[in-house]
């Protein structure tokens, strides 16, 4: 007799009711250090520390015209600040930034006034010159090899020199002549440093054009294929290369950019006060990095945002008036601007540790 033996049917255990056992590449990490590994919220929070400061330290911080200043003179700082920012995560930075602003402003002002010209037409001239620098800056990074350090240090010292020899042989002073009674005048007025009402406070364009940029910047970044082209050449710009990234042309855009932000920042100086002084803006290229340092940007490159240096700016802005509106000796704002600057670098790399931990 032969006996057939069926096979019983595997019976699978319920799953446990418990914590999944996983590998530590699956664990996600608590909400607040997902928070804390983005550039911009340690500068944020450094920049409400310092609101709450001040709007109990100097009352009339609290004026709707003192946060309008306030706000006025972050935007000066914050629209450089940006391309600033975006070269800085590209790899790169700018130590000719501050007098590119005052040599932008020059050229629209003293050809427009030498040659009795619409002023629209020395400044649309001072754009080509602003963008030419940042291209020739650019050019000279990526043709030599030499740090960008070196390149705009010499940039700098040309742009200073030729600021001052050139206004004072066209002009016979130190200071460029009065335009404000050049046709065109108001119309650019208009764009670059005209001022509107909101709730009785007079606020200055300036602040939109900060807002509008930094919107545009942040969109670049984080949804264009440029944006991840400059966070590729400022982590590994070899590494780019080989997977296709335009390396060169990245690298002198990112230079053409900060010119543009020096002409807009140049042009909206000449239109507020109708006339231009040459050794200006000398420190201010330290200003604009230090902005972009604070707002979460590594000078190794290819880490930051946008957003960051818009509150980095701000943190200028609020402790540069702050300082005055609580009486205190405005010489401290220094002092202030190098803590704030250490805090933010010791900040900066405890988030990139925080962000890189398992």
């Amino acid at each position: 007799m032969s006996m057939t033996h069926q096979a019983e049917p595997a019976v699978t255990a319920p799953p446990a009711s418990g914590p999944q056992q996983t590998d530590g590449r699956t664990v996600r990490r608590p909400l607040a250090l997902r928070l804390l590994a983005r550039p911009e919220v340690g500068v944020f929070l450094g920049a409400v520390a310092v609101a709450v400061f001040f709007l109990f330290t100097a009352p009339p911080v609290r004026d709707g015209s003192s946060m309008a200043n306030i706000l006025y003179q972050s935007s000066t700082i914050g629209i450089m600040a940006l391309p600033v920012a975006l070269l800085m995560i590209g790899g790169e930075f700018d130590l000719s930034a501050g007098v590119a602003v005052v040599a932008s402003a020059l050229t629209a002002s003293m050809l427009s006034y030498q040659l009795t010209l619409n002023v629209w037409t020395g400044v649309i001239v001072a754009l080509a010159v602003s963008l030419a620098v940042g291209a020739f800056n650019g050019w000279m990074l990526v043709k030599t090899g030499l740090p960008s350090f070196l390149v705009t240090l010499g940039t700098f010292l040309i742009l200073q020199g030729v600021n001052l020899a050139v206004t004072k042989l066209v002009t016979g002073n130190v200071a460029t002549d009065d335009i404000s009674d050049m046709a065109g005048f108001d119309q650019a007025k208009a764009i670059f440093a005209s001022s509107f009402e909101v709730a009785g406070v007079q606020v200055k364009i300036t602040v939109v054009w900060w807002l509008v940029f930094a919107a545009l910047a942040t969109w670049v970044l984080l949804r264009t294929k440029y944006g991840n082209w400059i966070f590729a050449v400022g982590g590994n710009k070899e590494s780019a290369r080989a997977v296709g990234v335009p390396v060169t042309f990245t690298k002198i855009s990112l230079f053409m950019l900060v010119g543009f932000g020096a002409w807009f920042v140049g042009m909206h100086n000449l239109f507020s006060f109708n006339t231009v002084q040459s050794g200006e803006g000398v420190g201010q290229e330290l200003i604009y990095i230090a902005a972009a340092v604070i707002g979460g940007c590594l000078l190794t490159g290819g880490y930051g945002s946008a957003i960051g240096p818009v509150f980095g700016a701000f943190m200028f802005g609020m402790v540069q008036q702050g300082i005055v509106y609580a009486g205190w000796n405005p010489d401290w704002f220094k002092a202030f601007l190098g803590v704030m600057l250490l805090g933010a670098v010791l900040i900066n790399l405890w988030v990139q540790r925080t962000a890189t931990r398992r």
